[in-house]
């Protein structure tokens, strides 16, 4: 009778495992072996047709860090990263407050705001290169017509042809594609928040603005926290957008990490791996000093 019960209870034990084992078995597949994977080919020699030439020791690490453009990749990767995010969330705020409110044409408007994320970012990234077009880009017509630009065809008519005319673009299409997904993650914040809070607030006199900053952001602050981190790990891998419309040109000037990771693909796969592991580490580091800064353990009052 003790073993039956025992054996019972070791099966009751068990049956958990029933629901999370095949969620443990896709994250060990999909997420746990590629990192051990990539750390593995960091440490080997690689030619660039994909033969492993033996181990390699720090060499790859080495020869990464000798590189004259890692700094400056890295210090833009950083500056992309906190660009796109921050005006991100700060267009996303502005249009979450205003798509709770009742207006004419407000599930219109919620709708036409879903086209930029439902799209590929690819093809938008592709549509916004052709609009920028130095000859016949539609936003370099405008440009002059609005007697912004002299003529079409020369350098003034490239903004892609710079890194100072390139970036901005480039962070604009990026915070193009990220609002939608934001705004909808922050409308959801918003509906939870319960309306008997701002009557009270509304009954002591507070202002519009002192209720915004003292009761609408902090009870907000569980649905901004994972929007902005998404959004965080989303934006420092990106890579559709800045090959597409630059490749990373002019020399590495508009590249990020990820970016020269691709490009350091076809020269050397092992030096390539060992970006990679940098850029984990880089996702690591941000998300952890993101969720410090936001205080995401700590209750709103």
């Amino acid at each position: 009778m003790q073993q039956t019960s025992a054996r019972g209870g070791a099966l009751r034990a068990l049956a958990p495992l029933a629901w999370v084992g095949p969620a443990v078995a896709l994250i060990a597949v999909v997420v746990v072996w590629p990192v051990v994977v990539m750390v593995q080919s960091s440490f080997l020699k690689i030619s660039r047709f994909g033969v492993v030439q033996g181990g390699n020791g720090t060499g790859n690490y080495d020869k990464l860090f000798a590189e004259p453009d890692f700094g400056g990749v890295m210090a833009r990767s950083l500056v992309w990263v906190v660009a796109v995010v921050a005006l991100t969330v700060l267009v996303s705020l502005a249009l979450a407050q205003l798509f709770n409110q009742r207006f004419p044409g407000r599930r219109f408007a919620r709708w036409a705001l879903i086209a930029p994320w439902a799209a590929s970012v690819l093809m938008t990234s592709i549509i916004f290169k052709w609009m920028l077009d130095p000859e016949v880009g539609l936003i370099n017509m405008l440009r002059r017509d609005l007697g912004l630009l002299d003529a079409l065809g020369g350098a003034d008519a490239d903004p892609l042809g710079s890194a100072s005319g390139a970036m901005p673009w480039l962070i604009f299409v990026a915070v193009f594609v990220s609002v939608p997904f934001t705004t909808y993650a922050l409308l959801a914040g918003l509906s939870a928040i319960p309306a008997d809070v701002y009557e009270a607030a509304k009954i002591d006199g507070a202002s519009k603005l002192r209720t915004y900053w003292s009761i609408t952001l902090p009870l907000l602050r569980p649905a901004l926290t994972v929007a902005a981190l998404i959004n965080v790990m989303n934006v420092f891998n990106s890579f559709p957008i800045i090959w597409a419309m630059t490749h990373g040109q002019p020399g590495y000037s508009t590249a990020t990490s990820t970016i020269f990771m691709y490009i350091l693909k076809g020269s050397d796969i092992g030096e390539s791996a060992a970006m990679s592991v940098v850029n984990f580490g880089m996702v690591i580091v941000l998300t952890i000093v993101f969720l410090k800064v936001s205080k995401w353990r700590t209750a709103p009052a």
